[in-house]
């Protein structure tokens, strides 16, 4: 099969999504200006650097009572931070609560009824729940060709790792077992690992 996306796939469901895979969720923390807290996962994301590390994330709707995108973004923008969280297997049913479209006034944090503290080195929320946390400052807010296409990119100034998921000074990450986003309603879970050796090691 061929199909040219701007005619089209005629399949049941868009399978763009399921081609890019897996794919780490950012479970993100933001308070608006005035300290309401919201919380959302983005499976567009990534780390772009390491020195300094910067991460990225994209979002691709809006909210109509919002004014850049949803409420992650606008939030980000007048705040200029924002904490992204690893999801654990175990906060996999959190992670879908605090996925709803809720209005902007709405704390998913506690509709997910999770433990909050605050952030080290940002005025945000952290989820001490989660294997491993990444305290960012903005950087840039890009808009991408379409409607509603944005990417955030974001400095790193903190990072929080589970203790439990250190072995021998090494984040385990099938102790972790953090959650994947596959395509349409799809997930999956880390469970094992495998090295390879550079060719010119």
């Amino acid at each position: 099969m061929f199909y040219e996306p701007k005619n089209g796939h005629g399949l049941p469901h868009n399978p763009f999504n399921a081609l890019i895979v897996p794919r780490p969720i950012a479970w993100i923390t933001t308070r608006d200006a005035d300290g309401s807290e919201n919380l959302a996962p983005y499976s567009f994301f990534n780390g772009v650097a390491y020195d300094p590390p910067q991460v990225m994330f994209a979002t691709t709707s809006r909210k109509s009572d919002r004014a850049l995108g949803k409420d992650t973004i606008d939030n980000i923008q007048a705040t200029g931070v924002f904490c992204v969280h690893m999801v654990g297997e175990d906060l996999a049913d959190a992670m879908n609560i605090s996925s709803g479209s809720y209005p902007r006034d709405s704390d998913e944090i506690a509709l997910a009824k999770l433990e909050r503290v605050d952030c080290t080195t940002i005025a945000a929320s952290r989820l001490p729940a989660a294997p491993a946390a990444l305290e960012c400052k903005l950087t840039q807010i890009t808009r991408l060709r379409g409607a509603e296409n944005l990417v955030c990119f974001g400095e790193v100034t903190g990072i929080h790792l589970r203790d439990d998921c250190l072995v021998g000074g090494i984040f385990d990450v099938t102790r972790a077992r953090p959650l994947a986003r596959l395509g349409y309603r799809d997930y999956t879970v880390v469970t094992d690992k495998f090295s390879l050796k550079r060719p010119d090691e």
